[in-house]
């Protein structure tokens, strides 16, 4: 019994090392309703279609971050949207979206990453979800 004593007791303390404090949950909640309230700004008026798995290149496209959601931005009448797995949120603070893929579009399962602008080190890197375009309806 005395040997499980320890290790229950630092599995405790590991536990509430990583618990967050209350001030730490408000602004969690409070970073996912801004993102949240950009999100639906940035796309608002236009009109979502069906999920792809890939999304095709376009030259002078703009990157978006909201939380772990990327937005591309073709035009402002066409957006692609993708859900990450999270880790390229420093996108939103101005960091550079790096992506490969073999392909010659972004596929969902390409893995981003991002690099600060200042430095040119990596900051985080993410796993692409599926593709929703965005487009302004026909008048």
């Amino acid at each position: 019994m005395a040997i499980r004593t320890p290790l229950a007791l630092a599995t405790l303390l590991l536990a509430a090392a990583c618990a967050q404090t209350p001030q730490q949950r408000l602004a969690a909640e409070q970073d996912s309703a801004a993102a949240a309230s950009g999100l639906q700004k940035e796309l608002a008026g236009l009109t979502p279609g069906q999920p792809m798995a890939c999304m095709p290149r376009f030259n002078n496209t703009q990157v978006k971050a909201f939380g772990s959601t990327l937005v591309y931005s073709v035009s402002r009448t066409l957006k692609y949207r993708t859900d990450t797995s999270g880790g390229c949120e420093r996108v939103a603070r101005g960091d550079i979206l790096v992506t490969q893929s073999p392909m010659s579009q972004a596929c969902q399962g390409d893995i981003a990453t991002t690099v600060d602008q200042g430095s040119r080190m990596m900051s985080g890197s993410c796993s692409l979800g599926p593709f929703v375009r965005y487009e302004r309806p026909a008048r």
